[in-house]
């Protein structure tokens, strides 16, 4: 998969072809929907299927000051797209320039001048262009490419895939949850920092990653699955994370610390994904080592339990 940074970029054996608009925060089930139709009408053309999404995202320019929300920051949202087997991936930077952009100049401008777009996708309630002017019917009453709106996504259940239901779901401490609308578990994904390795000295090591711009998922300890890249392979471990502050250290930022199970190697700086699987329990404080050891023992078992019962991500190329 070929990526732009900006619709002028694109090269002639990449315009016109079939793309899907949206955000895309998340990727979720319905997200998939939307890039799989994009991906059936490019072949039926024989012409390349893209996805164009915009970095930041646009809530980021017009609510700069709104608590982190991301799902999916870049890297992992240019991964999962890549994985779908698109052809390229148009991740627009987004600024109150851009926004400015009426409906009608994005159509001229971006789809047809930039993309010289055959066919364009998006889901029902995606709008576009100054003060969301433009939608579907403005798409279709523009003409000159084909125009496919997806229809509302549900689960069994009659929920709506939504990326803000899965967000609940998530600061509500239900990852299995999010995972049902994810079609995967929910990871957060960053460098290994080097912490206070208190944890090393009472048998429990763990990798810490910052999370940066990712939305706060209820602070507790979770069952865990932490993928380490090895060339092109990710190797997968059980483990357990402590998602919070360490009010028994005093330390109240937000960290994500995980325990890997059998596991001894050095992870200092490199990347590290953590798959959040299961809530056990919310942070406490505890009355000293002893009693955080033997809690993080109790946590260790019960993670190893759940995560005994659930199947290894299909990328997976070995649990060590």
């Amino acid at each position: 998969m070929r990526i732009f940074r900006h619709y002028t970029e694109l090269p002639a054996a990449i315009r016109g072809g079939v793309v899907a608009l949206g955000n895309f925060d998340g990727v979720h089930l319905g997200h998939q929907v939307v890039i799989g139709v994009a991906m059936r009408r490019a072949k039926e053309l024989g012409v390349p299927c893209g996805v164009m999404s915009f970095e930041p995202h646009p809530r980021q320019i017009f609510m700069p000051d709104t608590p982190p929300f991301r799902l999916t920051p870049f890297r992992i949202k240019s991964r999962l797209i890549e994985a779908m087997g698109v052809d390229f991936l148009v991740m627009q930077h987004f600024d109150l320039s851009f926004a400015a952009k009426t409906a009608d100049a994005f159509i001229d401008d971006v789809l047809v001048k930039g993309l010289g777009a055959k066919g364009v996708v998006i889901g029902y309630d995606f709008c576009f262009g100054k003060s969301r002017g433009g939608n579907v019917k403005v798409l279709e009453a523009h003409g000159g490419f084909e125009v496919m709106a997806v229809g509302r996504q549900v689960t069994e259940g009659g929920h709506t895939y939504s990326s803000n239901l899965i967000r609940q779901a998530l600061q509500d401490g239900q990852p299995a949850m999010a995972a049902s609308l994810l079609g995967r578990a929910w990871e957060i994904e960053g460098r290994v920092e080097q912490g206070d390795q208190r944890g090393r000295t009472i048998g429990f090591p763990t990798a810490n990653i910052h999370l940066a711009d990712y939305l706060r998922p209820a602070n507790g300890v979770y069952a865990v699955r932490a993928g380490i890249d090895r060339g092109g392979d990710t190797h997968w471990h059980d483990g357990v994370a402590n998602l919070g502050g360490r009010p028994t250290f005093d330390k109240q930022d937000v960290l994500l610390e995980a325990h890997l199970f059998d596991f001894d190697g050095d992870l200092y700086g490199r990347h590290l994904r953590v798959a959040l699987h299961q809530f056990i329990r919310p942070v406490r404080k505890f009355d000293g080592l002893d009693a955080l050891k033997q809690q993080i023992a109790q946590d260790s078992q019960t993670a190893r339990t759940l995560l005994s019962a659930e199947a290894l991500p299909v990328e997976s190329s070995s649990k060590t």
